[in-house]
């Protein structure tokens, strides 16, 4: 039980950091961890890491919102088009063998994290308010449509394409870009984890509290501690936890 808490406490700890910072997945952390260490079916701990995510990226969207970071209205159009899409995506996926690319959003962790540190992301909030709003409603669908339907047809990936594509594309500044993706993440997690257990049945119970508890403290620590840091502070601190989150993942994976 103690190794098995351990295990929970630092997938939980390195999930929260990555959603709280960043709007990362806890799957992309709890997921690797809870089948190399603890030897949960995959099935399994996917479903414990997305029911994780909620509560963490409801609370940072919280923390953010409070912060006036966060873009409700384009949020929603996105998350429509990301809920959507995924469905399109996976559907198509089923008909064609071998695509799965379940390393895909490690690297890409790893990547955006390398990105943040030498590329940071500067933008105001002035410049990213020029945008009409019609303009960004029109955005946002597509962009939703674009993450919706990869991450449904190689399945990973998501959090961490909305932010590439929140702040690269759409031009948001980093605050409000990770607001506005913890925010998505929180209902899609939410669908995602019902349809687990509603599929698989009820997971390893300590596991789930274990991890929720853990995923929950450090993403409502992380959001505090970005919701007041600087522009550069932030994308240092944001491409710091994402670097060594992809590493640590690579080596668990190398490990597995």
């Amino acid at each position: 039980m103690l190794f098995k808490f351990i295990i929970c406490l630092l997938a939980g700890m390195g999930a929260g950091l990555g959603t709280g910072f960043a709007g990362m997945s806890a799957a992309a952390v709890i997921s690797p961890m809870l089948i190399t260490f603890l030897g949960l079916p995959a099935y399994e701990a996917v479903g414990i890491a997305l029911a994780s995510d909620v509560l963490a990226s409801a609370v940072s969207a919280y923390t953010y919102g409070r912060n006036k970071n966060l873009d409700i209205r384009n949020g929603l159009v996105m998350m429509a088009a990301v809920l959507l899409f995924t469905l399109g995506g996976s559907w198509v996926a089923s008909k064609v063998p071998n695509t799965a690319m379940g390393s895909f959003s490690v690297f890409m962790t790893l990547l955006l994290g390398i990105k943040f540190i030498v590329r940071p992301v500067m933008t105001t909030r002035e410049s990213m308010n020029r945008v009409s709003g019609k303009k960004r409603v029109i955005q946002s669908v597509i962009c939703g449509t674009l993450v919706g339907f990869i991450c449904g047809f190689i399945g990973a990936g998501g959090g961490m394409m909305m932010l590439l594509i929140l702040t690269s594309v759409l031009g948001y500044e980093l605050k409000t870009a990770v607001g506005t993706s913890v925010f998505i993440m929180t209902f899609t997690a939410l669908t995602g984890s019902v349809s687990h257990f509603a599929i698989g049945g009820i997971p390893d119970l300590w596991c789930l509290l274990f991890c929720v508890g853990s995923t929950l403290l450090w993403a409502r620590i992380a959001a505090k501690f970005a919701n007041k840091a600087s522009a550069v502070v932030l994308n240092r601190a944001t491409g710091v936890v994402l670097a060594v989150l992809g590493t640590a993942i690579l080596v668990v994976n190398y490990v597995s």
